[in-house]
């Protein structure tokens, strides 16, 4: 089973992304990921385990985008 979530904004997006996938995770994680359009390219970063391993990662490598999934 999967959670997706896709928002479309005006501001960076990743970390809100982030807490909706985090209302998913009562059924738990094996990885997680994210993945934005900037500058009309898709630029993605995923993490295998919890969902905190995911957010270090974007914390060490921000993910600009203002639409993502």
């Amino acid at each position: 089973m999967c959670g997706i979530v896709g928002i479309v904004g005006k501001e960076p997006v990743a970390e809100r992304l982030v807490d909706a996938l985090r209302r998913l995770e009562y059924r738990g994680y094996d990885s997680a990921g994210v993945a934005t359009i900037h500058e009309g390219a898709l630029e993605r970063r995923r993490a295998e385990g919890k969902l905190f391993n995911l957010e270090k990662k974007l914390a060490d490598q921000p993910l600009p985008g203002t639409v993502g999934i």
